[in-house]
């Protein structure tokens, strides 16, 4: 808990003593850096002071709102302005003032949200600030990894055009979402643009905006842009090549691209051409090498019509095979076709109490065919279907005569098929790749290390933005504009969370050091990766003691730690940052 207190203490001359304490923590730090990232200066460029408005300007409101989210781990919207108050004296050293805690108002933060909202105002804050970035951090300009995630929320639907049913990524079918794109700078995973769409959108449609956007702000054209396969579409390939840029992107395996796998695997290697096998290895922990992946290549010619003029350009076939990846598809399939095997069984059990025996074989072909189905075995399970039928002969009783009843039961037989299994076993593992850009700009190794390097830096960036710090997921606010501008300003956030991170590691691995003291609990433990949630929290505990007496005024700041300044020296900050407001020098005679 924040504490703000006032004592007051009755002395012994009768006079009166105020001591104000207020937490500091990350604040400055969190000030600081965003005013290097040019947040406020880009948003009140675009979005220009009403005349009538009084108090802080919208770009610096939201780097005091980006501030409490990051130090907080809170996104809601009424618990800002009561933070506000603890945190004024801090707030009105390190920002322009005078701040108010009305700054920070429902009110005030939702109007916020709506701005945020409109495309035209998103579009060119995110533009400005994207080309900010790149030029003040050297940002490097080669790949760009383009990615979607859904965000479940438990609101209704009905009524809005943002939140609606679809697939969902997160597994909850059950429940509404909406749709968040995210075009990323490698390595860093820096967001460089942002699009929420409704839930039930299709993600194919939506790279070609993409890459558009992104276009328009990077300074570098000829980006190399990484997707999963619904990036396939000939469209969006089409559109790359055209407008200088390169794509690399798995193919899925259905229809003609699963006979295109089958033909090149039936082929094998060719050897002593240019195509001949290629490695690429990687490191265990423990130092040894191991095949990251193996495969060859091919090449064939595209031909699409965009923008009215046909287009063609050669493209590369990467066929590439993973020893990871086929061990897990080879266990899954082993799987699915033991349990499928286990549930056929015990379909038709032998006759006994309790036991349901089946009578019908349109009601057992059903239930089998389900199986398959749901276990994906249809190409490798055959099923046969032995009726045994039974006489039993039934005595008279009463109006009923005697007569013989015949009693029809279904025995199943369950075989593998071998052939089938050892084809798709043939296949686990491999999958098909495609990319434009000539082999000098990347070489199937490049390739294999650029797709799997780029995979686990998204899903860091999506845990973070649905999880801790930014905790998106549960949704605090009701109306679609709300709803939009909040997810674009966590994405603010999110930029933050990056470049601390990219600017200490740069840092440490500059000057080949590490850093010690980020751990609870293990303080001789080093990193040179340390994480920004780890160094925003070394701050904790900072604080501010303000003391009034009759004819003096004492401000008293909490000395850092070595921790503490080495963290600010990483970023290239003073520790002014931290010293300079609280202790205002005298003007001068």
């Amino acid at each position: 808990m924040y504490l703000k207190n006032k004592i007051r203490l009755d002395c012994t001359l009768m006079s009166e003593v105020t001591v104000q304490t207020e937490q500091i923590d990350d604040i400055p730090l969190l000030v600081k850096h965003q005013q290097v990232m040019g947040i406020a200066e880009g948003i009140d460029a675009v979005v220009k002071r009403h005349g009538n408005r009084v108090g802080l300007s919208l770009g610096w409101m939201v780097v005091g709102w980006l501030s409490y989210i990051l130090s907080e781990s809170d996104h809601r919207l009424s618990f800002v302005e009561e933070w506000a108050v603890e945190h004024l004296q801090t707030l009105n050293g390190v920002m322009p003032g005078p701040v108010l805690a009305q700054d920070f108002s429902d009110d005030r933060l939702g109007e916020a949200l709506r701005i945020l909202s409109l495309d035209a105002v998103w579009e060119a804050i995110e533009g400005q600030l994207t080309q900010r970035l790149v030029r003040v951090y050297e940002l490097p300009q080669e790949i760009a990894r383009i990615d979607t995630t859904t965000v479940s929320l438990y609101h209704d639907s009905e009524g809005s055009e943002l939140i609606a049913y679809g697939h969902s990524k997160e597994h909850r079918p059950d429940l509404a979402q909406i749709k968040v794109l995210m075009l990323t700078l490698d390595p860093l995973a820096l967001p460089a643009v942002t699009m929420v769409l409704p839930g039930n959108r299709a993600d194919d449609g939506l790279y070609i905006p993409a890459i558009r956007t992104a276009q328009a702000s990077l300074p570098e054209k000829e980006l190399l842009y990484v997707g999963d396969s619904k990036m396939e579409a000939l469209a969006t390939r089409a559109y790359v090549t055209r407008t200088g840029g390169y794509y690399l992107m798995p193919l899925s395996q259905k229809g003609a691209q699963g006979q295109l796998l089958a033909a090149l695997l039936a082929q094998g290697f060719p050897e002593g051409t240019e195509g001949a096998a290629v490695s690429a290895r990687e490191q265990d922990e423990a130092g040894q090498a191991s095949w990251l992946a193996q495969g060859w290549e091919t090449e064939r010619q595209q031909a699409f019509i965009t923008g009215g003029e046909p287009l063609e350009w050669p493209e590369r076939v990467l066929l590439v095979y993973s020893p990871t990846l086929a061990q897990s598809g080879y266990r899954g399939l082993e799987q699915r076709v033991q349990a499928a095997m286990d549930k056929l069984g015990r379909l038709t059990p032998e006759p006994g109490r309790g036991q349901r025996q089946y009578r019908q074989r349109e009601l057992l072909q059903t239930e089998v065919e389900a199986i398959l189905t749901q276990h994906r075995v249809t190409d490798f399970l055959q099923v046969q279907f032995h009726p045994q039928v039974q006489e039993r002969r039934r005595r008279r009783y009463r109006e009923r005569p005697a007569h013989t009843e015949t009693i029809v039961r279904y025995q199943l037989t369950v075989t593998q098929d071998e052939a089938a299994l050892q084809a798709a076993y043939r296949t686990l593992g491999w999958r098909l790749f495609v990319t434009n850009a000539p082999r000098t700009r990347l070489s199937l190794a490049d390739a294999v290390r650029v797709y799997r390097g780029s995979v686990p830096m998204i899903e860091r960036l999506w845990s973070r933005l649905k999880g801790c710090p930014l905790g998106l997921r549960p949704v605090f606010v009701r109306r679609d504009d709300h709803l939009l501008g909040l997810v674009r300003l966590l994405s603010l956030a999110l930029r933050i969370l990056t470049l601390i991170e990219f600017v200490v590691r740069r840092s440490l691995q500059t000057d080949g050091e590490t850093l010690t003291g980020l751990f609870p609990g293990n303080p001789t433990r080093a990193t040179d990766r340390p994480t920004s949630e780890r160094l925003l929290r070394a701050f904790k505990g900072v604080s501010l003691s303000i003391i009034d007496l009759p004819a003096q005024h004492i401000r008293y700041v909490t000395p850092l730690s070595p921790l503490q300044n080495r963290i600010l020296r990483l970023l290239t900050f003073s520790d002014s940052i931290y010293t300079d407001w609280a202790f205002p020098r005298p003007n001068p005679p």
